[in-house]
This record gives structure tokens, sequence and C-alpha cells, in this order.
């Protein structure tokens, strides 16, 4: 066994975690803690970013300090999960699911890298390969290309091949997949309990077509039973190693998804689920926690290395996969011309459009109708995504079209329908959050229209003719706007087989 000392066992630590940080200014406090401990690798989110100078001038800051070879994360995907909210905002993968078209998917693709590589990144967390093959899933829907493995492979690849066309390393997610579950782990522990067969026919069928060409991939926080009912796929040798590794001989980087989610750290403790995850097959453990549990990691893991618990053969090949990644995709903050920053944004607002989607023969009211404004009053990020839109943005959208007037509600679980005025006006309901509607609302609610701006499987819990978007950035309203005001079609189709059938389930 090759002796190695603390030095070089801390040293590995550190190259082997990305971190996060509250700061927008890189603080002389976070730079000494990045030097000590030989970090160079870091995400990156909402908290972090104020605007474009102020961004760049931060991912600049973090390079020099982490080095030539640092990797610079961040979670663009499109639709609700994005992070920079000031450039052209790509649609959620279910819009794009919708549109069916793989050439629409890698220009977006390049687009979004082209305005996340001005930033400053090299490493996008997209995108999504779990199947949207559970209606009641809380945390994928509408960030998933749709149901079925092959075309959500399409289209997902098409996307990547966009990104990495632009200089921008890509990462599929959630490996072996998260389509099936009804918990998101970030508060507990999800299970799938399926065979390998049926695992090899949906889940991980996309990931074993997109692993050829991906970069990196993220790990699940979730047990699968039927192949390791001991460990979550995060912590599971049988499948970061046996199935990932050396069924598919996949030499990209394996990234673990955050350490900090309760799913694990609240279960295993993020220093030893480290170790685990390391010793299973992962390349790079994300230690989003504070500088106390990055610390409690760094430690855990040193002592590993230096130990052999991990093998010193093991880590010089995961360091190598995470230096040939840092080098094919350096961090480089570019120039974003006006004009291809202006393209982009056009390309953006045509792609939300294609994805539109109607749903029992939805048509608008006439403009100029006088229609009554459904919505919830307030809506606050879940933690994944970027809060929902505000009630007055909507209003204000369809004010330009109808003359509105607006009811909102606090609990969509309490709300009594029967307390918005009878007063002929068209009802318009704006379903503004990912959460699923309630027994409550789905019995007794029923507007005239109902605006799905977020989770589509909303539309199968409210009796009411739809519009899907499948997302309420600014150019997702304008499109749903442009088809209100009959200036624009929906030609989407929901990417899940037999939906209808699923609204009588």
């Amino acid at each position: 066994m090759t002796h190695i000392s603390k030095e070089e066992a801390r040293r590995i630590a550190g190259q082997s975690i990305m971190i996060r940080m509250p700061e927008t200014v890189l603080s002389e406090t976070t730079a000494n803690f990045i030097r000590e401990n030989h970090i160079r690798a870091i995400c990156l989110f909402r908290q972090n970013m104020v605007n474009q100078d102020q961004l760049t001038k931060l991912t600049s800051d973090l390079r020099a300090v982490m080095g030539t070879e640092a990797l610079i994360g961040i979670d663009q995907e499109g639709g609700a999960v994005v992070r920079a909210t000031w450039v052209p905002q790509p649609p959620a993968a279910m819009s794009l699911g919708a549109s069916n078209d793989p050439e629409l998917c890698r220009q977006v693709g390049a687009a979004v890298a082209r305005s996340v590589k001005a930033l400053g990144f090299n490493w996008n967390f997209a995108p999504v390969l779990d199947l949207n093959n559970n209606v009641n899933n809380p945390v994928i829907s509408e960030r998933s290309f749709g149901a079925d493995p092959v075309r959500a492979h399409q289209l997902a690849s098409a996307w990547m091949e966009g990104s990495l066309s632009e200089g921008v390393a890509c990462c599929i997610k959630h490996f072996p997949g998260h389509g099936d579950t009804h918990v998101d782990s970030h508060r507990d522990l999800p299970e799938v309990n399926k065979s390998r067969a049926e695992l090899d026919a949906l889940e991980l069928a996309p990931f074993k077509a997109a692993a050829k060409n991906a970069p990196a991939m993220m790990t699940a926080h979730i047990v699968y039973p039927q192949i390791d009912p001991e460990n979550p796929a995060t912590m599971s040798s049988k499948i970061l190693t046996g199935i990932l590794r050396d069924e598919w001989n996949y030499h990209g980087v394996v990234i673990t998804d955050g350490m900090d989610m309760h799913a694990i750290a609240g279960r295993y403790g993020v220093g030893a689920a480290a170790v685990k995850a390391l010793a299973a097959g992962a390349d790079m453990v994300m230690a989003l926690g504070n500088a106390e549990t990055q610390i409690e990691t760094l430690n855990a893991l040193a002592l590993a290395i230096e130990s052999g618990e991990i093998p010193y053969s093991a880590v010089q090949k995961k360091l190598e996969r995470i230096r040939q990644l840092a080098q094919q995709y350096p961090s480089l903050t570019g120039l974003y011309d006006q004009r291809t920053e202006d393209a982009d944004r056009v390309l953006m607002a045509q792609a939300w459009q294609c994805g539109l989607t109607t749903y029992r023969q939805a048509v608008p009211p006439k403009p100029g109708s006088q229609v009554r404004l459904v919505i919830s009053a307030d809506v606050v990020s879940d933690g994944v995504s970027e809060a929902g839109i505000p009630a007055h943005k909507v209003a204000s959208m369809l004010s330009q079209i109808y003359d509105v007037q607006t009811s909102t509600f606090d609990d969509a679980s309490s709300f009594d329908w029967s307390s918005i005025p009878a007063d002929g006006r068209t009802l318009i309901l704006a379903s503004t959050v990912r959460i699923r509607y309630n027994e409550h609302a789905r019995k007794t609610w029923k507007p005239d229209l109902h605006l799905v701006l977020w989770n589509p499987f909303q539309t199968l819990d409210i009796d009411a003719p739809a519009l899907i978007s499948y997302g309420f950035a600014e150019p997702a309203i304008q499109a749903v706007g442009a088809w209100l005001s009959g200036k624009a079609e929906a030609s989407g189709q929901v990417p899940v087989a037999n939906f209808d059938q699923l609204a009588a389930s």
C-alpha cells in the first residue's frame, strides 16, 4: 500500500469536493479557506448573484484563487431551475419535450452555454435525464424531457451536444433516475423498488445511452432495494462501480448530488457519507453545507485517504478524471456580445412558444372580455427552483388583453371557490407553484380556463380546459399572452403517453 502523508491526504480531499459559499463578493476569509484546503470546485447559486458585472468579477476572483483548473458550476437547466435570471431564459426540459425538436434542443443548449460561459462558468449541472413516469413526483415534473426513455435521451443529448460545442461541460442527472419517486430527496430518502430489468427498460436507459458522450454524471440520493438494499445510489458500489464503471465502461466524472440534503446528511452524517460515496465510485463530493460541514467532510475524507480506506490508486484515477474535465472545459470569462445575446433571446422566446400546449380544447376568451384572475398571492422558492411568478405580473400581462380583476388565495388546500364574486366574468385560474392540488381543490374549483404556468401535472387536478407553458420565465409569459391574443398557436404535445387517461385515474 502506498503511504501518503497527512498533508497530501488533506490536499487530495480538498481536490475531491465541491463547495458553496454565501457571498456575492469573495472575502479574504473564503479565499483563505479555498487556498488552505486546496479547493478547486465551487457551485454558485442565486444567493451569489446580483448582476452580470458582479458575477463575472466573482468567478474571475474565484478562478484566480482556485487556479487554472478551477471548476465553477451552476444549475442552469431551464424553466424554474435557473440561477442567472437576467440572461436569456431557456425553456424547461418538458417544454422542449412538448416541441419534440432535437435541433431546437441543440440550439437552446448552445445558447445556455454561451450565456453561462460569459459569466465564468465551465460546468452546468444539466440536462436532466430523469423520466416523467410518476405524475406525483414533487421535484422533477417539468425538469424532465418526458416519459419515453428513447425520446428523452435524444432531446437531452441534443441539448448536451449544443452545450459542449460552446465549451461548457454538462452533467447529466440524477443517475440512476429520480423520475419515479413521490419523495423529494432534499427532505427525505426516496426508494424506487424496481427490478434491474424494469430499471433497464426505463430509468437506466437514457443514462446508458447518454453516458457515451456525457463528460459528467450526478448521482441520486435514492435507494434501489432490488440492486442494493443497504445504500442509496450515491453511496452504492454496486451502482456506481458495478453498473456505471464496470458494465457501462463509463470514464467521465461522477459527482454526488448535494450531500447536505436531508436524505444523506440527516441519516448518515456528511463526513461518513462522503467517504462512502468516494469509496463506492464517485469522483467528487458536493459538500454544499456550511464551512463547518465542509471541514467535517474534508477531515473524514483525508483520514480515509491516509488510512487507505479509499485506495491511493483509486484516488489518482479520480483526480485524473476531474483534471481532464477541467482541462477540456476551462473556466474562461468570455464576451457575450449584444448581437449574440439578442439573437439568443429571440431563440428562447421562440422555443418557449413552440412548447405551448393546449388541453381539453382550450380556447382563449375574446380580447376585451371581462375576466377574473384567480391566483396564489405569494410564491416562494421551494429550495430547488427560483421563486414563482408574482400575481401582479400575470395580472399585468392579462390586462393588456382583457378587463381584469384579481382574486388571490393564500392556501389552495382551503380556499373557498364559492367566495369568488358571481359577476359573469370569465374565470381564469393561473397555477404558479409546483405542488399539486389537493382533493378539496380538485372537487370544488371550476375555472373557465386554467393557465398552467409551472407544473404541467396540475392540469390533471382541475377539471377545465388548460394552456400549459411549463414555466413562468418572462418569455413564457409573453408566449401565453400571444396565445391569449390570438397571435400565436399552441402546437406542443405533452410528452407523456396516455396523459388524458392519467386525468381519470
